[in-house]
């Protein structure tokens, strides 16, 4: 599979320099200095997660995303993901429009609901509507990706009649996914409009997740659109051997799923939690050589075209952030293709 798109992910997270954390400000910048050196190495996609919560610092990925095109000359510029449902279609279009003129065509939009809601309430929205605000507001997305005259209307927002929207992409059409976090109802809408699915996969054996991508092969077979293929993300993180990867990872991890468990009422994560997930879950976490195994059987069990891994997770040293960047362009992905093509 020398076709497989291998990317990286992030939510900017804030990371420590001296053991304090830095500014939000400066975890932008070191996002930026990441994605230039993944330019560098290799790596397809970098992928910039919308949150607005004080543990990560991109709350408007595209225009971090802006800045790396400025910088980069071959790597895609996605958001993983934007949250739609509490955006609005038109200037969401606009804005990666403008990405991809600055980028040269390397503007990707993943688009979901969220698994956090903080954004709801931040800009007025109600989470009584959570539904309904997906639904129109990626309807009317993608009606926009055809670049003529919109007529639409909702309850969500404005009606638009023959409405004409810029700027225009020079491709056409602007690369766009929906992202899906286990729910067979949106994996039939992602079939239903004809767009690529990327699955959140941030725990338990990737295996699980066969069912899904299958529902959607089957949808799109129904709804007589491209099954595209197949996209996944999770976590992970590489350093120099295994122990030192775990390491660097678990603490800070803790830190931060704690206190957003706390939030969901989840109890304190326990090391030994960890360790299984690891070994046998979701997370693709050690040396060069053990992730690029764990991700080549991920992608050959579910058949994925796209696998990312969601480099960050809480307050790591930023040397060893750029380490993970460096062992995953240079090594990891060379090794992954090897391992699929022998």
């Amino acid at each position: 599979m020398t076709d497989l798109v291998l990317g990286l992910d992030t939510f900017g997270d804030v990371p420590e320099e001296s053991g304090r954390p830095v500014s939000h400000a400066a975890a932008i910048r070191q996002v930026v200095d990441e994605a230039v050196l993944a330019d560098e190495l290799g790596v397809d996609v970098i992928a910039l997660g919308e949150h607005h919560r004080p543990e990560y610092s991109i709350s408007a990925p595209e225009t971090v995303l802006a800045a790396i095109a400025a910088k980069t000359s071959r790597i895609k510029l996605a958001s993983g993901v934007t949250v739609l449902s509490s955006d609005d279609p038109v200037r969401v279009f606009q804005r990666f429009a403008t990405v991809d003129a600055l980028s040269g065509g390397r503007a990707q939009t993943i688009l979901g609901r969220g698994s956090f809601t903080e954004s709801f309430p931040l800009f007025g929205y109600d989470m009584s509507d959570y539904d309904v605000l997906f639904e129109e507001k990626l309807d009317l997305f993608v009606r926009l990706l055809d670049e003529k005259p919109v007529t639409w209307s909702g309850t969500t927002r404005a009606a638009l009649e023959d409405a004409d929207v810029f700027p225009k992409t020079e491709s056409g059409r602007l690369d766009t996914w929906v992202g899906v976090g286990g729910s067979p109802q949106s994996v039939v809408r992602t079939a239903r409009h004809g767009l690529p699915l990327m699955l959140a996969i941030i725990g338990g054996s990737p295996a699980r997740f066969l069912p899904y991508i299958d529902l959607y092969r089957r949808a799109s077979e129904q709804f007589g659109t491209l099954a595209h293929p197949v996209g996944m993300h999770s976590p992970g993180f590489v350093a120099d051997t295994d122990e030192e990867a775990k390491e660097l990872f678990y603490a800070p991890y803790k830190v931060m799923r704690d206190r957003i468990g706390a939030l969901r009422g989840w109890p304190p994560l326990r090391r030994e939690e960890f360790d299984t997930e690891v070994e046998g879950g979701s997370m693709y976490i050690g040396a060069p050589e053990t992730v690029a195994r764990k991700i080549a059987d991920a992608v050959r069990t579910l058949g994925v075209g796209r696998f990312d891994m969601i480099y960050s997770a809480g307050a790591q040293p930023r040397s060893a952030r750029m380490r993970a960047v460096e062992l995953f362009g240079a090594k990891v992905a060379p090794m992954v293709r090897d391992i699929l093509a022998g």
